[in-house]
């Protein structure tokens, strides 16, 4: 009998079910990665998001899946990592800024379309997953990833589950009151959700934009703050110590609730260098402990986590 060759590997893999497929549907791009049993990439896919049209949008991620399938020989198990979040109660999305996909039955569609069962949570649950499973908080008992970007959401995993909570909103976080503020926060900036003083409001990239203009009556970027205060731009460096002392108390919230062993940072926020050895500085202040053991920690992944936690939502079943 000959060798089995690598592709003859996958194909067996793919007729055994046990190969990965995810998918991260973007605002701007949809992308599928599929992975062996062992987290390997065997294939990677990213095409645009057709604009404000469901049909379209459903269409585009069967394709890309049965294109996936047809190269790598066989069938696998599908996760779809979505924004916003599936209602327990409907079965239909919410939340999401791609405002087209709200109130559709993304899951129960692609079901249909594909034959069989795919499961589908928050984009920000998927970033969770693949860094638990095998990123930054490989090994944890319990993680919580947070994503610190144009938005603020997290996801907890816990012994390699995502923890979703009956009402799928598990992770939050960033829809809840900045804890512990000082006078002049309050009530805070109004935020999409309808309220004012949300965390998002002040630890997302526009929230520290919002918060140096209030400051200075000068725009700049997220980024060029962060650059210009590396310089002594003390405008810049009193924005950056700002932000850095409410995202201290918005996950020392976090530590005193879910006591996470590890909090791993994504989005773009989460590149600033000096966040990892500051915030654990800072959030001793507010933790109900008389030490904080819980590990601030960069992600491993980067922008592949969410299409890599994406497949990762059959773990190992």
């Amino acid at each position: 009998m000959r060798n089995r060759t690598p592709h003859d590997q996958h194909r067996i893999e793919m007729n055994d079910e046990r190969l990965r497929l995810g998918v991260d549907l973007g605002g701007t791009k949809i992308e599928i990665i599929a992975l062996d049993p062992r987290g390997a990439e065997l294939l990677r896919r990213r095409i645009p998001t057709p604009q404000g049209d469901y049909g379209a949008t459903v269409a585009a991620i069967v394709d890309l899946i049965r294109d996936a399938e047809r190269e790598l020989g066989g069938g696998g198990t599908v996760g779809i990592g979505t924004p916003g979040s599936m209602s327990r109660a409907t079965g239909l999305l919410r939340g999401c800024n791609s405002v087209c996909l709200n109130g559709q039955p993304l899951k129960r569609d692609l079901d249909a379309a594909l034959g069989r069962e795919v499961r589908l949570t928050n984009d920000a649950n998927c970033f969770a997953l693949s860094e638990a499973r095998d990123g930054a908080g490989t090994g944890a008992n319990v993680v919580f990833g947070a994503i610190l970007g144009t938005g603020v959401g997290a996801g907890i995993v816990v012994r390699g589950r995502v923890l979703d909570g009956p009402n799928a909103i598990a992770g939050e976080w960033g829809h809840n009151p900045l804890p512990w503020p000082n006078d002049d926060e309050r009530p805070g900036p109004s935020c999409f959700c309808g309220r004012s003083g949300c965390i998002e409001t002040f630890v997302s990239g526009p929230g520290l934009e919002r918060d140096y203009l209030g400051a200075t009556g000068k725009p700049a970027t997220s980024r060029d703050i962060v650059a210009r205060a590396a310089i002594g731009d003390a405008g810049c460096a009193a924005a950056l110590a700002r932000y850095e002392e409410r995202l201290a108390r918005s996950l020392a919230h976090v530590i005193n609730i879910l006591d996470p062993d590890v909090i791993v940072l994504g989005g773009g926020m989460s590149n600033i260098d000096r966040l990892y050895a500051n915030v654990p500085r800072l959030w001793a202040s507010w933790v109900f402990s008389d030490r904080v053991d819980t590990r601030l920690l960069r992600n491993m992944h980067g922008d592949s986590s969410g299409v890599r936690g994406a497949a990762w939502l059959w773990g190992d079943d």
